[in-house]
């Protein structure tokens, strides 16, 4: 890092307060260039970490963290954060097994305040922090950056609509890099933006109002009177009462590339005896040409060594073309996106105009999506909600009660399901089995191969009348081992003389194969592709083993290894049963990496038949 010259500096949050306005624009450039050079490696967000460069510079000048306390929403865009809080010299180790993470992470600093991978909870946290501060007595800031985003969730209006009732010292910043918030109209609203960010105009402000206060008998009524007409004129030119009228003091828009302005508005922030909302304008992949022209591009973006070789084929792309065929077929069929069309393959679904209009696409409100896919099947759609398994966490409320109790035929394309790799823990897919299985009435599918993935998603489109998930890893398929009978609720891979019996789904089911081939004692393979309610041909198949191993990328607890083995006992079955799963959250490692330690890769499991065996 030779010629990071002021970076090299930063030790601290301390070390950027001396700082002059042209330091902090330089070490602006070395940060980017820097971060650039780090995702280019390593992999990581990009785009959003490039547009918050000069915020975060603003906002450490300004607060004094871990004091003021800074909540991130989403995560991913704090990696300049990281880098001005003791991080520096770590930040190349970051998404690597050991090194930091993507995400904001107590455990690293005590400058991240909470983990946040999913959106649209800073403002209820930072509420909350703020409510602490004034119970103890404290004088210290509660901040929230959110991005614009973040407004397409419904947690964040819960949280406004409470927090505004408050007088503590929160503030909320609306980092708006993408959609126009408060849109403003022409060179007055422009005026007036410049005005109110200048610290000399709200000291004017303050003075007038005092002088007419003090004015016997009208002086209230006058102060009313200006305090309406200007609220009234501030709707007509930004309007931004819907902040307000929350109870909310609204501060902006603000260039959130001028240094200077931030540290002006940030500054007048902390003297408002009021909770306080700055609209921030950035410019996602500010600094990056590619990423500035298509930021949608280079929001996640692989290692550099990965990506020149080229965008390969994925369960993502493989359901997205299937579901399109599907759809020219058969109008019913509807697909629904939270703000994920391009990763979970619905690109293909957008692309053709005949399909266009049955494509919804609900941005980051999963609860919204889930319930919306019931109304649509109320009325006789199959609607198809593409999702990755972390997100489809934050619905299982409707799931529960707007899916299930009276059954509604809603099917959930589950990405990302299992180990997801450097994203580390908040995105890991391994809570959806748990909860899906857990409501009556649900049916689960887990395809090892694109054939499979085709075969059964069509299976959960018409053969279904309820919930009905299909879930699939991220990345390609492995076609080492094939399974028979994909369209069957079990396969089977049977050994001469096998007394063990392996049992898995997806596409541990195929490092379980590998395994059985690796082993010195042989060991037969069922392959759930069913995978609940459990079938009962599996039932059928593993009594006459003696010794049964059920691997699983999910979950223990609640997971089909705790069903199979219930299943097995009320059969009246008796040998031994091992059950191969997590029990703890997984941080991030590449997906090969995070198999091996968990012990979920096929070295591990084939040690594992031969001990069984050896019993």
């Amino acid at each position: 890092m030779a010629e990071y010259t002021l970076l090299n500096k930063i030790n601290s949050p301390k070390d950027i307060k001396h700082l002059s306005e042209t330091q902090l624009n330089r070490l602006a450039t070395e940060i980017r260039r820097y971060i650039i050079e780090t995702v280019e490696r390593n992999g990581g967000h990009l785009a959003s970490n490039l547009g918050t460069v000069e915020l975060t510079l603003a906002l450490h000048k300004v607060f004094d963290s871990p004091a003021d306390q800074i909540v991130w929403d989403v995560g991913h865009q704090s990696y300049t954060h990281k880098l001005l809080t003791g991080r520096r010299e770590a930040f190349a180790t970051l998404r690597r097994e050991g090194g930091i993470s993507g995400f904001p992470n107590p455990a690293e600093s005590e400058h991240d305040i909470c983990v946040s991978g999913h959106s649209s909870n800073s403002i209820s946290i930072a509420s909350g922090l703020a409510a602490a501060k004034r119970l103890k007595g404290e004088d210290s800031f509660a901040i929230a950056v959110l991005g614009d985003g973040a407004l397409t969730g419904g947690l964040v209006y819960e949280a406004l609509n409470n927090a505004g009732r408050t007088k503590d010292r929160l503030i909320v910043i609306l980092n708006d890099n993408e959609m126009s918030i408060s849109k403003n109209v022409g060179s007055v609203a422009k005026y007036l933006t410049r005005l109110r960010t200048n610290p000399e105009y709200f000291q004017l402000k303050d003075q007038v109002k005092s002088a007419v206060m003090q004015i016997p008998v009208a002086g209230q009524a006058m102060y009313d009177f200006f305090a309406k007409s200007k609220k009234a004129l501030r709707q007509s030119l930004y309007k931004t009462t819907f902040f307000e009228d929350l109870g909310f003091r609204y501060l902006g828009p603000v260039d959130g590339h001028n240094i200077k302005n931030l540290v002006e508005v940030f500054q007048r922030a902390k003297v408002t005896q009021m909770p306080v909302l700055i609209h921030v304008q950035t410019k996602k992949g500010k600094g990056y040409r590619p990423a500035e022209r298509f930021p949608h591009l280079y929001h996640g973006v692989s290692p550099a060594a990965s990506r020149s070789q080229g965008k390969k084929e994925s369960f993502s792309s493989v359901f997205g073309q299937t579901l399109a065929q599907l759809a020219r077929q058969d109008r019913r069929i509807c697909a629904i996106s939270a703000a994920m069309t391009e990763a979970t393959g619905l690109d293909a679904f957008r692309q053709d105009p005949q399909l266009r209009p049955r494509l919804f696409d609900v941005g980051m409100a999963e609860a919204h999506g889930l319930t919306f896919a019931c109304g649509l099947a109320i009325d006789g759609f199959l609607p198809v909600f593409a999702v990755y398994s972390t997100f489809l966490q934050r619905a299982y409320d409707q799931m529960l009660h707007d899916a299930s109790i009276v059954p509604r035929h809603v099917i959930l394309a589950v990405d990302r399901a299992g180990i997801v790799g450097e994203d580390g823990a908040t995105h890991q897919g391994v809570f959806d089995i748990p909860m899906i299985s857990s409501l009556p009435g649900s049916v689960i599918y887990s395809p090892a191969n694109y054939e499979e993935l085709k075969i059964q998603l069509k299976q959960a489109i018409y053969e279904e009348t309820g919930l009905a998930a299909v879930r699939y890893p991220r990345g390609g398929e492995d076609v080492s081992v094939r399974f028979e009978h994909p369209e069957e609720p079990v396969s089977l891979r049977e050994k001469k003389g096998a007394k063990t019996l392996l049992v898995s789904y997806g596409r541990e089911a195929v490092l379980a194969a590998q395994a059985a081939d690796a082993a010195h004692r042989p060991a037969s393979v069922l392959k759930l592709n069913r995978v609940f309610p459990l079938p009962q041909q599996a039932l059928e198949t593993a009594r006459h083993y003696r010794r049964i191993v059920f691997v699983e990328e999910s979950m223990a607890s609640g997971g089909i290894g705790e069903h199979f083995s219930l299943m097995l006992q009320q059969a009246g079955w008796h040998g031994s049963y091992r059950l191969a799963a997590l029990g703890h959250f997984v941080e991030h490692a590449t997906v090969p990496q995070a198999l091996q330690r968990e012990g979920l890769d096929a070295g591990h499991l084939a040690a594992l038949i031969d001990e069984e065996d050896a019993r």
